[in-house]
């Protein structure tokens, strides 16, 4: 098993936008979406904004060391307007990620079905007989002599998908603290991984609303 140190970042969350019905945030790299088990875990983006606006509730997640655009409900009918929207895969997610090396190509779909790796909590693992289908397409905007800046847009939402796909292909994010070996993990201080925009119904207007927060890895 994982061994999870937690260490949320201090600074406040940024606030993209907010009104009677939704509030969308960038969330830093470090603080959990909602809390865990463990007391210290307490301390998460929802507990933040509960504080800061008196109702806030989850509607989906992003990994503790991803950061980027989420939304949230402020109330229980958008609430659900905003989950069906996510079960239904109506929202349209792009993400960012910095990895090790190129790919030879650099544009594809990666289609590998994830489970979780029962032997190492909380890792998920390419499984095509049993795992639950899992879809990424990417493209290469960007490269170096050591990494690639990579856009990402999930078709599926399974834990981990980014992590383990990037992993599959041989393209391990940089920083990243379950799946990367020593050199990768070192080559950045954090998970170069980012929810870059994030595009939904609004719940009450029903208009297509889209939010965007460019990333920032160093």
């Amino acid at each position: 098993m994982k061994k999870f140190n937690y260490h949320p970042p201090l600074s406040p969350i940024q606030i993209l936008h907010q009104d009677d019905d939704i509030i969308v945030i960038n969330k830093p790299s470090g603080l959990l979406s909602n809390p865990g088990i463990a007391p210290e875990t307490k301390d998460c983006a929802v507990s933040r904004l509960q504080q800061e606006f008196g109702q806030a509730i989850l509607v989906h997640r992003l990994d503790c060391e991803t950061s980027g655009v989420m939304v949230f409900a402020k109330n229980k009918q958008a609430e659900s307007h905003l989950k069906k929207q996510f079960e239904a895969r109506q929202t349209r997610k792009v993400y960012l990620a910095e990895v090790d090396g190129t790919p030879k190509q650099l544009e594809g779909s990666i289609k590998l079905a994830l489970i979780a790796d029962k032997q190492n909590v909380p890792l998920q693992k390419v499984d095509q007989e049993f795992g639950k289908e899992a879809v990424t397409h990417y493209r290469v905007l960007q490269t170096s002599s050591t990494s690639s800046l990579i856009e990402l847009k999930p078709v599926t939402g399974r834990t981990h998908q980014l992590r383990v796909h990037l992993l599959s292909i041989g393209h391990t994010i940089l920083g990243d603290n379950f799946y990367a070996n020593d050199r990768v993990l070192n080559m950045r201080s954090r998970l170069c991984l980012h929810a870059m925009s994030l595009s939904f119904t609004h719940p009450t207007t029903n208009k297509q609303v889209s939010y965007y927060c460019p990333a920032n890895f160093e």
